[in-house]
Formats: C-alpha cells, structure tokens, sequence
C-alpha cells in the first residue's frame, strides 16, 4: 500500500508541472529585470541599508514575498495576503511563476553574511 501512495504521489507531482527550479535562469532574470540595480550583483550588497540582503534567504520565503508583491499591485484585499511596494510591485508583476521559482532558488544559493544567533 505505502509503494502506491509514493507511485501516485510521484504521478501527481509529474501531472502538476513540478520541477526543479533552473539556477542559471534565476540568475539571468535577476539581472534581465534588474534586480541588481538595487539589491547588487551578488544580492548582498543593497545600495540603500534598508533594502534588504537576498542572498542566502529562504526560497519559500522569497517566492512568497514576490508572490505578495504581485497580489499588491494586482489591488488584492489585504486578507489576501499581499505586500504593497511601488517599486517592488512594479517589478514582481513582470515575473511569471517560472521566473519566481527560478530566482527564489538562485538567491537562497548564494553564500550570504546573514547569520542566526545562538
């Protein structure tokens, strides 16, 4: 019975399109939409202290915030869960799914300063 349910887990994610997410294509549409225009070329090196350092963070999160981002712009209700940014809503809603998992997988690649104190 467990081999089935993993044979039809295994078929369902086949049939949903999962994939693995394409590094060297984050990286390209990080630069493409001009990401590194604000948040550097390495995503650490912001040019404003209050952007935030990319590099290094959690994929699910960032996939989340540009998700966010784009339910902003669309003038989503805030029960939807959205972020409001001129400028960050301007650009996630250039993104599409692909370009979102790709660059979320790429940042949260790269080494990063950021650290958990214990």
């Amino acid at each position: 019975m467990r081999t089935l349910w993993i044979a039809l887990l295994g078929l369902g994610l086949t049939a949903t399109g999962a994939r693995a997410a394409d590094l060297q294509a984050g990286k390209a549409a990080f630069e493409k939409y001009t990401c590194v225009s604000c948040h550097g070329a390495d995503a650490r090196s912001p040019l404003q202290p209050d952007y935030p350092i990319l590099a290094g963070q959690h994929q699910d999160y960032l996939a989340h915030a540009l998700t966010a981002y784009q339910r902003g712009q669309a003038g989503a209700p805030a029960s939807a869960n959205v972020r409001k940014n001129a400028i960050m809503g301007a650009m996630a809603t250039q993104l599409s799914a692909a370009d979102i998992e790709n660059i979320s997988a790429w940042l949260s690649a790269q080494p990063t300063p950021l650290a958990v104190r214990k």
